[in-house]
């Protein structure tokens, strides 16, 4: 059999599907799982946009569209983009429609890395298990900077200024942040702003898709500081704001770029749905109600799971800033148990009490010293959430006695 290309060979995978496969095969069997393994809402998409799309399909809207998307989304995009962030001078011939936000981190990517050159990505560890699968599918050098548990997992800018070098061409910051919660506030943008302009061959991609979902204070992008707006790609789309996941609508910004990433999309999906696009311009242009009431509810479960967390056994829970992730430390709660490390807690929380998480090494290499950490999403119902950190907190329970 031909072989593989080393670049099919390298690439890796979002580990969410994997242990939701492990997940669905438990359930196959008749086990009962409380899962908090994906991260999407468990809400549908409000009925006004339902509706839009199922107009679109009678009335024909149903062929291919421009590769950067229909007219009426790009300019809704821009104005909603813009209004999200101080009044940015975003235009809708800025703005590119894709099929979900997340094939625009490779398309990002391949716009500012050459292939082999040893051009550098910095990347959050933890995050997104994406961007570092990317980085090294085309041909760059990822370059991790941590996150930390005590600065509520947001990284160090003093440790950005020592990991830039010559080759740095592109950094990526996600705020609010998947898996921790966690968000980079105005003062840490100011700063890490600050030492970019010592570094004007780095470009940013701005992973905002959970802009909508601050709690702790008002969602503020980098590209709104001094200089930032012309080499920030900022990334946005519907999938968590007005629970589209599966619909595949994302948007992406930057006046420099935009061309390119057309051009990037021309060459892989040609166009986003043309039914997606008309639904999510009614979602960006319609009633907000339901994704204010998916908010709130989010808020209320956050503080629910972090109290409840809190409570369980050998378990500390920060209580994170925004989207719909909680990032418990577990460390206590794995000595505990005799477990040699989250992922063995993870599996074994699967297999012999029903709570399926995912454990820190899903999203990256463990970071040194700070320990054990699983993540929980909390968009599921209150009754799960409660009766998930129940069988949780038991499990630990009974497993120290038998340790001991």
């Amino acid at each position: 059999m031909p072989s593989l290309s080393q670049r099919a060979r390298s690439l890796g995978t979002e580990n969410a599907f994997v242990v939701l496969a492990e997940v669905n095969a438990l359930a196959a069997q008749g086990k009962d799982i409380v899962s908090f393994c994906i991260g999407q809402p468990d809400f549908p998409a409000p009925v006004h946009v339902q509706e839009a799309a199922i107009r679109a399909i009678r009335e024909g809207k149903h062929g291919y569209t421009p590769s950067a998307g229909i007219d009426p989304l790009r300019a809704a995009a821009a104005t909603y983009m813009a209004g999200m962030r101080g009044g940015l001078p975003i235009r809708a011939e800025d703005v590119v429609i894709g099929a979900g936000a997340t094939p625009f981190i490779a398309y990002a990517i391949l716009s500012t890395t050459d292939h082999g050159a040893g051009d550098e990505v910095i990347y959050p560890n933890p995050g997104f298990p994406i961007y570092e699968s990317q980085i090294v599918a085309c041909g760059a050098k990822p370059v991790p900077i941590h996150l930390k548990e005590d600065r509520d997992f947001a990284f160090d800018p003093a440790e950005l200024e020592k990991l830039i070098t010559s080759k740095t061409r592109l950094l990526i910051l996600n705020t609010p942040h998947n898996p921790t919660g966690g968000i980079l506030n105005r003062s840490s943008l100011e700063q890490i702003a600050e030492i970019l302009r010592k570094h004007p061959q780095v470009w940013i991609y701005a992973d905002e898709i959970y802009s909508r979902l601050c709690y702790t204070e008002a969602f503020f992008s980098i590209a709104q500081l001094p200089g930032m707006y012309e080499r920030t790609i900022i990334s946005d789309g519907a999938s968590k704001t007005w629970a589209m996941t599966g619909w595949r609508i994302g948007f992406a910004a930057n006046p420099a770029l935009a061309p390119v990433l057309t051009r990037w999309i021309t060459n892989t999906d040609s166009c986003a749905s043309q039914i997606s696009q008309w639904a999510a311009v009614e979602a960006i242009n319609g009633p907000q109600d339901a994704a204010e009431a998916m908010k709130e509810s989010f808020l209320e479960r956050r503080n629910f799971i972090c109290e409840l967390l809190n409570k369980t056994p050998g378990v500390s829970c920060r209580l994170p800033g925004g989207a719909f992730y909680a990032w418990p430390n577990v460390t206590e709660a794995c000595r505990m148990i005799g477990a040699g490390d989250s992922e063995e807690f993870r599996k074994r929380l699967l297999n012999e009490a029903g709570v399926a998480v995912l454990a820190d090494i899903h999203f990256g290499s463990r970071v040194p010293g700070e320990g054990q950490h699983v993540r929980f999403s909390y968009a599921a119902s209150k009754q799960a959430i409660e009766q998930g950190i129940a069988r949780m907190a038991d499990f630990i329970r009974k497993n120290t006695r038998r340790a001991a």
